[in-house]
């Protein structure tokens, strides 16, 4: 018998992907297939890897466009599948959540809505701008604008009674059909000098609002008129905009930097910069596959007491070294014995996480620091080590332990595969690098300098790196940059996320 499937329709929210709901996100972490609307793209970081994901354009398409959607839900539930339906804003808020629910209905198709905070409400409050306030009058109203509207038509609705109106009005319009609106008030007796903003954007980092009055809001988008969407607000709450602001003050608004660490320890680095208002643009140079040998490290953690030291060279090392270390059914204090050698800050870090200090950390890779770092911790003559490390990085660690007079065990964690620079994101990132379009690339590894010059073109790498800021993580990173020609604008003296993202908004506060 066929499992039965669901649908659940997921308001993700107005554009950072931040605000989707805690239980839209756990429903999105388990659905077999994603079905979402282009503007909620940033979301899919929390679908599963193998998930089907399937994009059906913007938020508001033709009726024939909603009509196939509908079915395509219809179609996978039957098919046993659980189905995570992404909406912009709200499902049920200026958007055809309820349509596409009715759809299922009739089809006897189960479903669930997850409410999402609507566009007309994420957007005003990133802007600073209170929807209501006291003594900003006792009415709000919503106007239905551009969702539906293909030609631009301005809503048939009562201007008049709108007009008069002590309160605000919102509307989701982009800058024609906002003329039309602001137009319409004006014609119907509204005050030329009421406060009044449109929010191209909202709650994304390239987020843009234009503020002022009735009169001077409709003169901007009469002589400059977009076709994307936007949100229009009017009313006496619009002019709190410059007390309230915060979204756009933070120190690295609107600035799009690339992170060229893999997916799985991009997310710390990412995090930091949208918190700051960046846009992070993840340029993944390569991917974390399986070990050639992948049951090697189950072998270690199984005998892991008998080592002096574990040397891990990377956090994905001791992440996985870890969960193999559980699977034994063994636990951390297999490692009361064992002295720990971390390489990098966020090795030590992902360590710490998991109850263990390290003994020695070292802020960046050099064989000949790591062994003399040991060594004045305790003799390794004789003594037995376990380097635990990538693919990429060379066995000249075990060499150098090796020559000091340890036994060495040198074991490949995981491997990384290069990823192909003829990848759409490949592309679409050497047109932005083209087009001076980025603001800052960033890297943590001296791998990844060598492997992104790879994925651009090495000879086309240092001339594009050379007109914008590279923020090298340290020293050593930074000198297998300039071995390719490229100049590091930014080396941080703490050699960790944190200092590298300090060091940004640093570089970026005194450029300005």
């Amino acid at each position: 018998m066929r499992p039965a499937g669901r649908v659940y329709l997921i308001g993700a929210g107005p554009g950072d992907p931040g605000l989707i709901s805690v239980r839209g996100l756990r429903l999105l972490s388990e659905a077999d297939v994603v079905v979402y609307d282009r503007a909620v793209g940033g979301v899919l970081r929390w679908a599963r890897h193998d998930a089907e994901r399937l994009e059906v354009g913007a938020p508001a398409e033709r009726e024939t466009a909603q009509d196939a959607i509908s079915m395509l839900l219809a179609e996978k539930a039957r098919d046993g599948l659980i189905v995570a339906r992404l909406k912009w804003g709200d499902a049920f808020v200026f958007d055809s959540g309820a349509k596409e629910a009715l759809f299922l209905h009739e089809q006897g198709v189960p479903f669930e809505v997850i409410p999402g905070v609507p566009a007309a409400f994420g957007a005003t409050s990133y802007a600073g701008i209170p929807v209501t306030y006291p003594g900003g009058g006792d009415t709000l109203v919503l106007i239905r604008g551009h969702e539906g509207r293909q030609d631009g038509a301005v809503p048939d609705v009562d201007w008049s009674a709108l007009a008069a109106l002590d309160g605000t009005l919102v509307c989701y319009a982009d800058g024609r059909l906002a003329a039309g609106v602001l137009q319409r008030l004006l014609d119907h007796g509204a005050e030329s000098d009421q406060p009044a903003a449109l929010i191209f954007d909202g709650t994304t980092p390239s987020q843009r609002t234009i503020s002022g009055t009735i009169e001077t809001l409709l003169d901007q988008v009469t002589a400059s008129p977009s076709s994307d969407g936007a949100i229009l607000v009017v009313g006496g709450v619009a002019s709190l905009r410059e007390h309230l602001r915060w979204f756009d003050e933070r120190p690295l608004f609107g600035r799009r930097i690339v992170v060229t660490r893999s997916h799985e320890q991009s997310h710390d680095l990412v995090d930091r910069l949208q918190d700051l208002g960046a846009q992070a643009i993840e340029a993944p140079t390569f991917r974390v596959t399986a070990a050639e040998d992948p049951e090697a490290i189950e072998r270690a953690a199984a005998t892991v007491d008998s080592y002096a030291w574990i040397v891990f060279e990377s956090a994905n090392s001791a992440a996985r070294f870890l969960a193999a270390l559980a699977r034994s059914g063994r636990d951390l204090r297999a490692l009361g014995g064992v002295s720990i050698c971390a390489i990098g800050p966020s090795t030590a870090e992902r360590l710490l996480a998991h109850g263990l200090k390290a003994d020695v950390v070292l802020p960046e890779f050099r064989a000949d620091a790591i062994g003399d770092a040991l060594e004045a911790k305790q003799p390794i003559d004789g003594k037995r080590v376990l380097i635990i490390r990538p693919d990429h990085l060379r066995e000249v660690v075990a060499d150098d332990l090796a020559h000091r007079g340890a036994t060495v065990t040198d074991l490949v964690a995981y491997q990384t595969t290069a990823a192909p620079p003829d990848s759409p994101a490949a592309q679409n990132l050497y047109r932005l690098l083209l087009d001076g379009r980025i603001d800052a690339v960033t890297f943590a590894a001296p791998t990844a300098v060598r492997r992104f010059a790879t994925l651009i073109g090495e000879e086309q790498a240092a001339d594009l790196l050379n007109t914008t800021v590279v923020a090298a993580i340290g020293p050593v990173t930074a000198a297998a940059a300039a071995e390719l020609g490229i100049t590091s604008t930014i080396v941080p003296d703490t050699y960790t996320v944190d200092g590298l993202v300090d060091a940004l908004v640093r570089h970026f506060r005194t450029s300005t």
